[in-house]
């Protein structure tokens, strides 16, 4: 249930487990487009649940999955009847640690989870979701660390199948790992130094490749370009900073690495489909 809405944007409110919101869902009812600044994970229990973004619509079946990621507008429909999980965690949780907050902008905006594609990992995910409800419920002490821990678990396992792993960069058997544990490294980089003028040149002659053998690799690995990267990573920054009322558009690109505002509407749009001040706009 939406319990605060202002305009597109919801306020999750960490009330029982700080950190962290999850709802045992069987309410029959439509949730308008919304946004919050934490990702979401659904599950139906019972029948179906329908989530929009965008033009692309997904209907989750029982014991399927949706991780939606933060800041991405959609909404959901719900049957007559049926039950489904929502759980709800701080985005900070996850940002603090620079695999998952990669992987979470190569996910951006959604991955849906469904028995087609994912079963090799489908009933992992189902186990975990149902502790992960059982220890919000219960009065364990630590019981947020662990519900933590099954978090990290489940992104694991969803990463390690949807980001490009060491087995989709074309090179040797023996060069797998080494090139694998480098453009994490580079990931981590981006992550860290987004903000500033960062060149293809400058980090490929950073990493030992020639910009093109550089180019081609760090596609294969995070399955976008270095340029794309770089700005969806922005653009993630860009999102946060929209949300403080006092911020300007000019703050807000100069804050986020871009070379002008014209410049940061024009990436905005492309990535997100609206403007900055549309966005923000939303919020307000």
């Amino acid at each position: 249930m939406i319990e605060t809405l202002n305009g597109f944007h919801e306020t999750v409110n960490f009330k029982d487990r700080p950190m962290f919101r999850l709802y045992h869902n069987d309410e029959a009812t439509d949730y308008p487009p919304h946004w919050h600044s934490n990702p979401e994970i659904i599950m139906p229990l019972t029948n179906i649940y329908t989530v929009d973004m965008n033009d692309r619509r997904c209907i989750l079946r029982k014991g399927e999955i949706a991780l939606i990621s933060s800041c991405a507008i959609h909404e959901l429909h719900a049957p007559d009847s049926g039950e489904r999980l929502i759980f709800q965690p701080d985005y900070s949780l996850i940002s603090s640690l620079p695999e998952l907050s990669s992987f979470m902008t190569l996910l951006s905006p959604a991955i849906f989870l469904t028995k087609e594609k994912d079963l090799d990992i489908i009933p992992s995910l189902q186990e975990l979701m149902f502790r992960i409800e059982r220890e919000y419920n219960s009065k364990s002490p630590l019981a947020g660390a662990s519900i933590y821990s099954m978090l990290i678990e489940m992104l694991v396992i969803i990463g390690r199948k949807y980001s490009a792993s060491a087995n989709s960069i074309d090179v040797s058997r023996g060069k797998q790992q080494e090139y694998a544990e480098k453009f994490a490294g580079v990931c981590s980089y981006i992550n860290e130094h987004f903000a500033e003028d960062l060149t293809l040149e400058e980090v490929s002659e950073m990493s030992g490749f020639s910009k093109y053998h550089f180019a081609r690799l760090f596609k294969q690995f995070t399955g976008k370009t270095f340029y794309r990267y770089v700005n969806m990573k922005r653009i993630e920054n860009a999102e946060r900073l929209l949300t403080e009322p006092s911020a300007s558009i000019t703050e807000i690109a100069v804050k986020s690495g871009f070379s002008s505002p014209p410049a940061f509407v024009r990436m905005f749009k492309l990535i997100k489909g609206f403007t900055p001040t549309e966005f923000k706009k939303m919020h307000d």
